[in-house]
């Protein structure tokens, strides 16, 4: 159905959130104190998931949004890890009796930017301090940086879900965003983590990168279904050097305009379901025996900070600096600046920063705007529906989504370009302002 996407430059032209959370943290600020932080963990109940943040890389590459530092200090990254630790002891005691954590998931940066006997070490140090319950482990990791003795750890801790920052195979296009790592490297990560028993792999790619062709896109995406990964994250590069200092070495100059990244959008999405992927949500795709694809066959596909995700826990944790932790009526974000975070930690304070908490209307949109853009479709209450009427208008008029039986709100099949954009409408602290989000597409 994608060759049958209308473009419509003047509704992608303005950027909107990715809405891995609502409200997004553009609307984190201060005021969440330690305190309030402490009794949203001390109140959880049932299953709940554990996000671990590493914010270090081996390399960084030019490109990258994600908080993270060069892990060339080994002092640094020995305090951080000291710091991690004690945070880890600290929040497990808060946690009351009954819960269960049933998903782990380390990201960054690099989690293999430390060695892997630090991630041992780490590993035990949850093992010790929260009710693990056969958890399901999954790690972010740079090819670059994957060395042989990671087979071990991952299989040690029970890793079954992994990512590899792919991005693209064209060694031209490497160099242009300060991500080498030839096609080899990536083949030999392959090799390493299906050995380790990694049964559901993720490949993240990009297209909208300076010089990158059709052809490029075209070739990267058949290099990835290939070697097999079972999943694919497929981001529109998003340039915002006055937010991103070190994107300043990419050569703007290059970028696809905004038809060619939709075009480039439209055509990585029908190569990758004619050669057997699922499209989930409007950048993920699945092969169908995986558990992303099932839950979205089934309906319970949700969004949480990791993207499209199939955990159905309802509190997330986060741990480390600048991780985001989720619970149903607060989001809280720690500390970002790493020397500070250590300092809290040495003082046994938890490191809470910013966050917002979730108000009855927030958690009415939040549900919808969830809705949108996991299924397509939302029930949308009449208040809701009237409030964003004017918004809807742009999309309805051309067809791109239309209302049935009242007040369910439909994006139509040809429209997913414009998910996120629809979704918006029902987010009234969006800002229209280039600067504080990525472009639509």
């Amino acid at each position: 159905m994608n060759s049958m996407w209308p473009y419509h430059p003047d509704l992608l032209a303005t950027p909107v959130p990715r809405y891995t959370s609502f409200p997004t943290a553009a609307e984190f600020g201060p005021g969440i104190t330690p305190e309030r932080h402490a009794q949203a963990i001390s109140t959880a109940t049932g299953d709940i998931s554990l996000y671990v943040h590493i914010p270090f890389c081996e390399k960084i590459c030019w490109y990258c949004g994600c908080n993270t530092a060069a892990a060339n200090r080994s002092q640094r990254l020995a305090s951080y890890l000291d710091a991690l630790h004690r945070e880890i002891v600290l929040v497990g005691k808060m946690l009351p009796a009954g819960t269960r954590v049933r998903r782990i998931a380390f990201g960054g940066g690099s989690p293999n930017a430390i060695s892997p006997i630090d991630f041992v070490r780490l590993f035990d140090q949850l093992t010790l301090n929260f009710p693990l319950h056969d958890p399901l482990v999954s790690v972010e990791l740079d090819p670059r940086t994957l060395t042989a003795d990671w087979e071990t750890v991952l299989r040690s801790v029970g890793a079954s879900h992994a990512s590899l920052g792919v991005q693209t195979f064209a060694p031209r296009l490497q160099e242009a965003i300060g991500r080498v790592q030839p096609q080899e490297m990536i083949e030999r990560s392959v090799g390493l983590l299906r050995k380790a028993g990694i049964s559901s792999l993720n490949f993240d790619l990009m297209y909208g990168l300076p010089g990158q062709t059709m052809e490029d896109l075209e070739n990267s995406l058949s290099l990835t279904a290939d070697f097999g990964a079972d999943r694919i994250a497929l981001f529109g590069y998003a340039h915002v050097p006055h937010m991103l200092p070190r994107q300043r070495r990419i050569d703007d100059s290059a970028l696809p305009d905004g038809a060619a990244r939709f075009a480039m959008a439209r055509d990585g999405h029908a190569q990758l379901v004619n050669a057997g992927y699922e499209a989930v949500g409007f950048d993920h795709f699945a092969l169908p025996g995986d558990p992303l694809a099932q839950a979205m066959e089934s309906g319970t596909l949700k969004r949480n900070f990791q993207g499209f995700t199939d955990d159905q826990a309802q509190v997330l944790i986060a741990l480390g600096a600048s991780a985001i932790s989720s619970f149903p009526d607060l989001l809280i974000q720690n500390e970002k600046n790493s020397g500070r975070y250590r300092m809290l930690m040495s003082q046994g304070i938890l490191p809470t920063a910013n966050g917002k908490e979730r108000s009855v209307d927030d958690r009415r949109r939040g549900a919808v705007i969830e809705e949108l853009l996991c299924r397509g479709r939302a029930k949308v209450s009449q208040d809701l529906l009237e409030s964003a009427e004017d918004r809807l208008r742009p999309y309805v008029e051309p067809g791109l989504a239309r209302i049935e039986s009242g007040n369910m709100l439909v994006i139509s099949r040809n429209a997913l370009p414009y998910a996120r954009s629809i979704a918006a409408a029902f987010d009234p602290y969006r800002q229209e302002n280039a600067r504080r989000f990525s472009s639509a597409i």
